[in-house]
């Protein structure tokens, strides 16, 4: 069963190498297909990528002039190969534990008609650069968070969603799974960890007030869409918002 993990990059060379280790380090699981969309990076990301491609030509590196994360996923989802069948995301700076995609491919080989599997995340900040896992002294809690790697998505799912709306400058992602959601996708929850969340300065926007205004308007999208139809579920039950509001890094 091909599954095709779409990865966006912009200067996370410090970042990337372990971010496809771990995808990597599951090809036993899976025949696997990482499909990297360098987003214009300046630094030497994709030198790190090359570097691996050549024991692993499972990746496929893809460059185009800097767009944004949105534009990239969008480019990322022209890549899937034919034989694709389950789609799944990873970010440049996070790590995907192993067994992750055992664990929630036996969903789908149990039930042909699934369409998606929303697992759960592990938020950290310090990661062991050999082992792959939470070092000793990070901070961390689990949660069912909001998150594209969290999920393992069917290609027909894929297709009836369509793509990233190009729109939003971040959120993408919460408008995204939003708009799965509603749609009536069958899917279960287990409990894996689908990802080590790795907090860094790095990942966090200069801009304050973007994330939190972002996230408003991919729900008030979701207000508008579920108004005009609907049919549309409404999502609720799914997203730990009251753990993920008390996480604090010390």
């Amino acid at each position: 069963m091909r599954l095709s993990v779409i990865m966006p990059v912009y200067n996370r060379e410090q970042f990337v190498g372990l971010a496809l280790r771990s995808l990597l380090r599951q090809r036993e699981d899976i025949d696997l297909d990482i499909i990297v969309i360098d987003d214009g990076s300046t630094d030497g990301s994709a030198a790190v990528i090359r570097s691996l491609i050549d024991e692993a030509p499972c990746i496929r590196l893809f460059q185009q002039i800097n767009g944004g994360v949105t534009k990239a996923r969008n480019a990322g989802l022209k890549q899937l190969l034919p034989q694709t069948r389950l789609v799944s995301f990873l970010d440049s700076d996070d790590i995907s534990p192993i067994g992750r995609f055992k664990a929630d491919l036996a969903c789908f080989e149990e039930d042909p008609g699934l369409d998606l599997t929303y697992s759960r995340m592990t938020l950290i900040d310090k990661i062991d650069g050999e082992t792959l896992e939470p070092a000793a002294d990070s901070h961390s809690i689990t949660v069912r968070g909001i998150h594209l790697s969290a999920g393992i998505f069917a290609r027909d799912l894929i297709e009836r969603t369509g793509g990233f709306d190009e729109d939003f400058k971040q959120a993408e992602d919460t408008d995204y799974l939003l708009r799965i959601f509603e749609s009536q996708a069958k899917y279960v929850m287990p409990d894996t960890v689908a990802l080590y969340y790795r907090r860094h300065p790095g990942n966090m926007t200069k801009e304050a007030d973007v994330p939190f205004r972002e996230f408003m308007r991919a729900i008030h999208k979701s207000m508008k869409r579920r108004r005009a139809d609907p049919s549309l579920r409404r999502v609720e039950g799914i997203f730990d918002f009251k753990d993920l509001a008390q996480w604090r890094f010390l």
